[in-house]
């Protein structure tokens, strides 16, 4: 008898502070992924799907972003820009808010 299956992983890769399309408020979003992996008894082998989300904490809104987008979003934490002093620059990357209008 063999045994298989599937299992979803949710990995947290940031908390962000963006302006939601929904309710409008800048508020924190967690950056997620989500992973399905194909598993064989038990064992997870090879992931089947990846999916991205942002989900707003003020009021739940929950959207699918693609990778693209999400690791636009990552990137600035990365690598912030430096100023002359080693401070970095205030203010958010433009382009880089899938929420902004």
């Amino acid at each position: 008898m063999i045994i298989f299956g599937t299992r979803s992983y949710l990995y947290q890769l940031a908390m962000l502070t963006l302006v939601c399309g929904n309710c409008g408020n800048p508020s924190a979003h967690g950056v997620r992924k989500y992973v399905t992996k194909f598993t064989l008894f038990f064992i997870p082998l090879f992931p089947i799907s990846t999916r991205y989300r942002t989900q707003c904490t003020f009021c739940g809104l929950e959207q699918q972003i693609t990778k693209e987008q999400a690791e636009g979003l990552l990137a600035p934490q990365a690598s912030p820009q430096q100023a002359y002093g080693g401070q970095a620059q205030p203010g958010p990357v433009q382009g880089q808010n899938p929420y902004q209008r």
